[in-house]
């Protein structure tokens, strides 16, 4: 029974989030189930992300080199989708990282894409092992 049920993120800007994130989750294949004025929930493969404003929310942007998240990793499926979803990443307020060594600046076994986004959170975009 591992796994995630789901994954929650607060975001300050649900605006600009919902933009950047939903181009992202879109891409990779899931699917918005619902949406509130506050935020909304993106679900695929049985687990769902929700990006929500709380009135507890500090700070303007999320720094993933602090405790906390440093970033989600996303099954990219064929590397090809890889190199598309980066190839068009910056038109959907995504900032190529690492893109000097990509696709394999986890190593030369991985086949993976980094991005981070406005508000500094930041998504790696893993293909499928061939």
């Amino acid at each position: 029974m591992a796994g995630f049920h789901h994954v929650e993120l607060w975001v300050a800007d649900l605006t600009q989030d919902r933009a950047e994130w939903g181009w992202l989750l879109d891409e990779l294949g899931f699917t918005r189930q619902s949406e509130w004025p506050g935020g909304e929930s993106w679900a695929a493969g049985g687990a769902y992300l929700t990006l929500t404003t709380s009135p507890n929310v500090s700070g303007g942007s999320h720094d993933r080199r602090a405790p906390g998240v440093n970033h989600l990793a996303f099954k990219g499926g064929a590397p090809g989708r890889v190199d598309a979803i980066m190839a068009h990443a910056e038109q959907h307020g995504w900032r190529p990282l690492y893109h000097d060594r990509y696709p394999h600046a986890g190593g030369s076994d991985h086949y993976a894409g980094w991005l981070e986004n406005s508000a500094g959170f930041k998504a790696e975009i893993v293909a499928d092992r061939s």
